[in-house]
């Protein structure tokens, strides 16, 4: 930024993923090329037209709370709280001399307590009509009352609230978090996001809009970014946390910094309820507007954490875009998509394809994007999809993308932290 904002700098990040429930065994599976996708184990979905998704695996709520207390919290925010504990507590946020006033916590989700509402509305439509509702039911429903778990657990009395915007929600979590350190408002947010809707609805409502691979024959691979045969997404579940603090605090208390937080963009399409403009209209905005927000040129990122849903428009509309915003230096960069292996989290990709950027910054390793078979020749041959494995090079700065229904378009920029 030209204006005299303050630098915001990564002190802490948390991951709950299909590919592993810490940020080290998200990182492995990423950096392997691993898979997360199986058939779905938390409901029959023997009769759905998408019988797989992107599930947790070996998560247990009661391995971090109490029997009570996990069943006053949907799923959606018991991943929340863990995966903020993960960065809270490797942002040693809890030292003393914090000013918890100046802290804050910022959440998304792009649906929220789906399970709670299926459980009640199932419950009560068994009865005689009577209403007999869970106490419990719309505080355990509503999309902020992740934000206020995390707070609460904390005592962190700063900014707090909620975004929402589909699949782009948590980047824009980001983004807010950004803005608030940067003008001063807080000295450290945590933000992020969380989703679990491998829900009966959730599978269903995604398969009636012809949304969701239906590659039942092989799970493992369904998930195709910028191959000729996709044929949808793969629905993910978990949370990914980010605390962004302000550079002096963090140096004032010894924090570790693992990357500085560039700038952001954001934009609409305006064109279409869920398709992507054919141009790749709204996707050019929102890079090009982070770039600026950062004071950067195209030619200093080199990597791009696309969101590359495997869907037949999207993965198109979204290459188009890149090709327009980075011109040559498009050819010299590393694209991939890590929904090849963790499905698409919704409201929380944005959170756990920050982390990866994060992480590609930290190592200088571009991850995979896998279940490349056929080449399509939509695609310029000369773009570098990082297909198959993952790639050493100088990662100076990445770009994540994140795309909602709605035409909701959020880009946010990490680069090396330098004094």
């Amino acid at each position: 930024m030209k204006l005299p904002f303050k630098r915001v700098v990564v002190t802490g990040i948390g991951a709950l993923t299909p590919l592993g429930n810490s940020v080290p065994a998200y990182w492995e599976g990423l950096t392997n090329g691993v898979s997360g996708a199986d058939f779905i184990k938390q409901f029959d979905a023997s009769k759905f037209k998408t019988r797989f998704a992107c599930e947790l695996k070996g998560f247990s709520a009661e391995d971090y709370f109490e029997r009570k207390e996990a069943r006053k919290l949907d799923r959606f925010s018991q991943l929340a709280v863990v995966a903020a504990d993960q960065a809270v507590k490797q942002a040693n946020l809890t030292q003393e001399g914090i000013n918890q006033d100046r802290v804050g916590v910022i959440w998304a989700s792009g649906i929220g307590g789906m399970i709670t509402f299926i459980e009640e509305m199932t419950a009560f439509n068994k009865g005689d009509g009577t209403p007999r509702f869970n106490p419990f039911f719309i505080p355990k429903l509503i999309l902020d009352i992740a934000s206020g778990h995390i707070s609460m657990k904390y005592g962190f009395r700063g900014p707090n609230f909620a975004t929402v915007s589909a699949c782009a929600s948590s980047t824009n979590a980001l983004i807010d978090a950004l803005t608030y350190v940067r003008i001063g408002k807080a000295d450290a947010i945590i933000c992020g996001g969380s989703e679990a809707v491998v829900t009966e609805s959730g599978i269903g409502g995604f398969n009636a809009m012809k949304a969701l691979s239906e590659r039942n024959d092989s799970p493992q691979t369904a998930s195709r970014p910028f191959d000729l045969d996709r044929d949808g997404f793969v629905m993910g579940e978990g949370a990914g946390c980010i605390v962004v603090e302000e550079l002096e605090h963090a140096k004032r208390r010894g924090a570790h910094i693992i990357a500085e937080v560039a700038g952001g963009g954001m934009s609409a399409d305006a064109y279409h309820l869920t398709a992507p403009h054919p141009e790749g209209l709204g996707a050019f905005n929102v890079m090009k507007n982070a770039l600026e927000d950062a004071d950067m040129v195209p030619e200093d990122i080199d990597y791009i954490n696309v969101h590359g849903t495997s869907t037949p428009l999207g993965d198109i509309s979204e290459a188009t875009a890149i090709q327009r915003v980075f011109g040559e230096h498009a050819y010299n960069v590393n694209i991939s998509s890590t929904k090849s292996m963790t499905g698409h989290l919704l409201g929380a990709a944005g959170a756990i394809e920050a982390i990866a950027s994060i992480l590609a910054v930290q190592h200088d390793i571009v991850p995979p994007t896998i279940n490349h078979f056929t080449d399509d020749p939509s695609f310029d041959p000369r773009l570098n999809f990082t297909f198959h494995k993952a790639q050493k090079r100088t990662v100076r700065a990445a770009l994540s993308n994140t795309f909602g229904f709605g035409g909701h378009n959020a880009s946010i920029i990490f680069k090396k932290y330098q004094e």
